[in-house]
């Protein structure tokens, strides 16, 4: 069995969040916690490419190409510098597409910070590319799912993860019945009541520095962390440490397709 842990979906990159040197000893706390895989996931272009640099330095540290629904109606009047070329430029390849999504959460309240049809039109933007690159996705969803699961009808050759799953049972089922989706399980299921997808289905991810899990909860988070999520899902399936660390890394593998891992005590 597999002796180490991987963080699928973090943001550790981000200045604005961390300082370099706090980026430098999260790597490092992450290894001694035998999370030997981290992915830095982008959320516009200039984003993906200082998660592109931060990667390039760091073994086993990979990075994602992507646009935030947040971030659509911002990115489609070019208000950032760069684009998919400009990242990939140098024969540099991001390990996704990621994160692009939907976003609807009061919506209601705010229809024109929350442009729905901007979202949707990055989201099959960034679907269509991923196609074209045959790179799988990180999706962010968010009480969107019957847009979601209709557009995603439309490509069936994509795979993909959608992180930070929150929402219902029923749309749990939907993502496992009706995609061949993963589903990230972070660290804001270790102090709710949500449902949790089964094993074969489960990518473990930190999104970092945000969702802190039990007992770090409403501190920065990290991938270090990770461990935590893990021994959490281990408990909540009734099966052992190993076996959710065994199979979430090979789930995360299969999907990701990583390269031959450099390990480091």
């Amino acid at each position: 069995m597999r002796s180490y842990l991987v963080d699928s979906h973090c943001h550790i990159h981000d200045q604005g969040f961390y300082l370099p040197k706090q980026s430098e000893m999260m790597v490092s706390r992450a290894r001694k916690n035998y999370v030997r895989r981290i992915i830095c996931i982008g959320t516009d272009p200039e984003d993906s490419m200082n998660a592109r640099d931060f990667a390039n330095v760091h073994e086993n540290v990979y990075w994602t190409y992507g646009v935030h629904p947040e971030n659509a109606e911002d990115y489609l009047v070019g208000k950032f510098k760069g684009d998919y070329n400009t990242a990939t430029q140098n024969n540099a390849r991001p390990i996704a597409i990621g994160e692009v999504g939907l976003d609807y959460h009061q919506i209601e309240e705010n229809p024109i910070v929350i442009n729905r049809e901007a979202q949707i039109k990055v989201l099959e933007e960034m679907l269509n590319l991923a196609v074209k690159e045959c790179l799988p996705v990180s999706f962010h969803i968010r009480e969107a799912y019957d847009d979601f699961l209709d557009i995603i009808q439309n490509f069936p050759m994509i795979q993909g993860v959608v992180h930070c799953f929150t929402d219902s049972k029923k749309n749990l089922r939907r993502i496992l019945d009706e995609t061949g989706l993963y589903v990230g399980v972070n660290g804001v299921m270790t102090y709710s009541t949500l449902a949790v997808p089964p094993l074969d289905r489960a990518l473990l991810e930190t999104d970092a520095p945000f969702l802190a899990p039990l007992p770090y909860r409403g501190i920065i988070n990290e991938p270090a962390y990770i461990r935590n999520v893990g021994e959490w899902l281990a408990e909540k399936l009734g099966v052992s440490f190993e076996l959710v660390e065994h199979q979430t890394t090979k789930n995360a593998e299969d999907l990701f397709g990583f390269t031959d891992l450099v390990l480091r005590k």
